[in-house]
């Protein structure tokens, strides 16, 4: 059976006491597994990660953490100039002492880490001049370097053309599969989910959710629910896709 590093019982979130978004929440972040969270813009999800990254406290309910948490915040701009493996050391700090310099095995771990994104030919790069893509990757071996096994990312791909969206999508299913990590990312694109994810969270605008595997809570009635929009499934090339129905008046 697979560990669980990041659970919850009833979990209940929100900024207002007794205000919950949602009904209590069940969730089960398995080693190996991405979980995509789905949802409009304002209806919780970032809330919903700082809660599960402990920057929130629940409203009600049990959240359990057996392992330590990364977190790959959708932008981040530092306020100095930092190179690359500086950025990626940061993801040390927990574990150097106060007024510590880092150690040879911490530039070890940072390392190590852009090396499993292939970008260690980054190291000495000014953080601030890279792309989109190269940021994102760059935020994620910092992560990495936590030595986390539990890994939670902020819309990963909002900024990204589609390439880079591919390539990180590849790369967070192959951390998940080949390390043994647990995923958990938000995102806009249900094409997503079904590219990567094990199993989808939808945050109904009824302050109601589904949870559980892609097959079924993808649909397109769930989608279209999910949007307010009409949503159909294709397949291409035997790759099973949904699209909106972007100019089609339709009752849902």
């Amino acid at each position: 059976m697979p560990t669980i590093p990041l659970s919850t019982v009833g979990l209940e979130y929100g900024y207002l006491p007794q205000q919950g978004l949602f009904p209590p929440l069940d969730l089960r972040c398995r080693a190996g597994e991405v979980t995509a969270i789905l949802g409009t813009n304002g209806r919780g999800k970032t809330t919903l990660l700082h809660t599960l990254i402990g920057h929130l406290p629940p409203i009600a309910g049990t959240l359990h953490c057996t392992d330590p948490v990364g977190f790959v915040p959708q932008i981040f701009t530092p306020p100095f100039a930092y190179s690359v493996l500086d950025m990626v050391l940061m993801g040390r700090a927990a574990r150097i002492r106060l007024f510590a310099l880092p150690s040879a095995h911490d530039v070890a771990v940072a390392r190590d880490a852009l090396a499993q994104l292939g970008i260690t030919d980054l190291a000495d790069r000014d953080f601030n001049a890279l792309s989109g893509g190269q940021r994102q990757l760059v935020l994620i071996a910092r992560a990495l370097a936590s030595e986390c096994r539990m890994l939670i990312l902020d819309e990963p791909t909002a900024a990204l053309d589609w390439q880079n969206q591919a390539h990180v999508l590849r790369l967070l299913q192959r951390l998940a599969r080949t390390t043994d990590l647990s995923i958990l990312l938000t995102t806009h694109d249900p094409a997503h989910a079904l590219a990567i994810a094990d199993r989808a969270l939808l945050l109904m605008a009824d302050r109601q959710f589904l949870y559980g595997s892609c097959d079924e809570t993808i649909t397109e009635e769930n989608l279209s629910r999910l949007y307010g929009l009409p949503v159909r499934e294709v397949s291409v090339e035997g790759y099973r896709t949904l699209v909106p129905l972007l100019n089609k008046e339709e009752a849902l």
